[in-house]
């Protein structure tokens, strides 16, 4: 059973490899050979597709974003990715810093000190130079700033492993504008006078 499976597998790979011509397209050449018209033989070249790199691909920007890109040879999109994601980790740790200041010194206010950054910035001691209801404000907007920030670069991280899962499927898409619109001759043979009729047909792969 298994040389018998190994010779059914052989015999499967000659047939998509070798592909015998059709009887008619070798009828046709021979006529057309025959008024002087030469046919050169047309070869296309098969390629492997990967199913697992697209996997591949998102896998590796979910574990360090650009990695993918790298892996699919779009090096051009590393820093773009980099600058993207740097950029809304360093936004988010300037408002959380700010943040951590402004309820900081809200409590310390709150709780009857007066030694808090904010409140004598002049150093005129004339403080308090920023309010109570300021500090509470900039608390609430740098928060919000914040939590914007972390959605945009979980976002952005996101949009990482998708182009880069997106990008290996289109590697492996066949665009050869052999398998899409086609101009080949044709022979047909009139039912009526019994004679060979010769044109072009307009064929379209998909």
């Amino acid at each position: 059973m298994f040389f018998s499976f190994l010779a059914i597998n052989f015999g499967f790979s000659q047939d998509e490899e070798v592909q015998p011509h059709p009887a008619e397209i070798d009828s046709l050449a021979q006529d057309l050979e025959g008024k002087g018209i030469t046919i050169e033989e047309v070869t296309y070249e098969k390629k492997r597709i990967n199913p697992l790199a697209p996997s591949k691909a998102a896998f590796y920007s979910a574990i360090l974003p650009g990695l993918g890109q790298i892996y699919n040879k779009r090096y051009w999109k590393v820093p773009i990715v980099w600058g993207a994601i740097g950029t809304g980790i360093y936004v988010y740790s300037f408002n959380n810093t700010e943040y951590n200041a402004a309820r900081d010194a809200f409590k310390r206010r709150r709780a009857g000190f007066l030694d808090d950054e904010f409140f004598d910035i002049n150093g005129d001691g004339n403080g308090p130079d920023i309010s109570l209801e300021a500090l509470q404000d900039a608390q609430e907007a740098r928060q919000r700033d914040r939590d914007l920030s972390l959605l945009i670069t979980i976002a952005l991280y996101a949009l990482n492993i998708i182009d880069a899962n997106v990008d290996a499927h289109l590697k492996q898409y066949n665009v050869d504008d052999d398998l899409a619109i086609d101009f080949q001759p044709y022979l047909d043979l009139n039912p009526l006078t019994n004679k060979p009729n010769y044109g072009m047909a307009l064929v379209v792969k998909f």
